[in-house]
């Protein structure tokens, strides 16, 4: 099989799936290239209100995949990053879902989610020090924000995998779930996400990246939207909210 990204839109959540059996699922240059566009097209998309990012079978990704980075040595850190910027970026949700290894690059991927759900047994490790790279500064403050810098030290400096436990309790992961249960309760939580207002959502994932400077912008979309009147509405008469501001036609 060719190293791919594919994707498909089911009940307004979005999946990326990357698809590299061969390396465990570990990045080639062509997808991390490959990566932003396909983010953009996501986004504009009306019909997307979350996304979902998992690996083939029973590996989320490897890392990058080495015997690729003869062909841009130089440039294969920068693609790694901008994949990563893009996936930050991403104005809706977004959901890791991991089972196996989550190594160097595929960590940068689940870091810059959201949220991130594992399968017990998943192993999680960041190994630029077993080939003497420098993890990219971007990448280490937002490892270190989800972690802190202790582990994030500890993950940097040793390249050792850890597992789910302490992934749990360190910040790494959201939830742990039992094998042969990941799946339904991704789908339970993406449920759950795009029947909520993407306006929170959009709003909150600036504020959380810290752009405090845009209050004023959030506070005029929200007059402008419709969705606290209708989440006011929904509330009194019982029912579930039908809102209406999205971040495709925002803009």
């Amino acid at each position: 099989m060719v190293p791919q990204l594919s994707h498909q839109v089911t009940d307004s959540v979005a999946t990326v799936v990357i698809r590299h059996p061969a390396k465990r699922n570990a990045m080639t240059t062509a997808m991390w290239r490959a990566l932003p566009p396909l983010l953009d097209a996501l986004a504009r998309d009306p019909g997307v209100r979350a996304l979902v990012l998992t690996g083939e079978g029973g590996t989320f990704c490897a890392g990058a995949d080495i015997s690729t980075l003869r062909d841009a040595p130089e440039e294969a850190p920068a693609l790694a990053v901008a994949a990563e910027d893009a996936l930050a970026a991403f104005p809706k949700p977004t959901v890791a879902a991991v089972r196996g290894h989550c190594v160097g690059g595929g960590v940068q991927l689940a870091a810059a989610c959201d949220l991130r759900l594992a399968e017990e047994g998943a192993l999680f490790g960041v190994t630029p020090a077993r080939l003497g790279v420098v993890y990219p500064a971007s990448s280490t403050r937002r490892l270190v924000s989800l972690v802190g810098p202790a582990t994030a030290k500890y993950l940097l400096f040793t390249a050792e995998l850890i597992d789910t436990a302490r992934a749990l309790r360190t910040g790494l992961v959201d939830e742990v779930l039992p094998e042969g249960v990941l799946d339904k309760r991704v789908a339970e939580l993406t449920r759950v996400l795009v029947s909520r207002s993407q306006l929170t959502q959009a709003a909150a994932k600036e504020f959380a990246a810290g752009r405090t400077d845009r209050d004023a912008h959030w506070a005029a979309e929200a007059r402008g939207s419709g969705d606290v009147a209708e989440g006011a509405a929904a509330f009194l008469e019982r029912r579930p909210p039908r809102f209406t501001w999205s971040v495709s036609a925002s803009g």
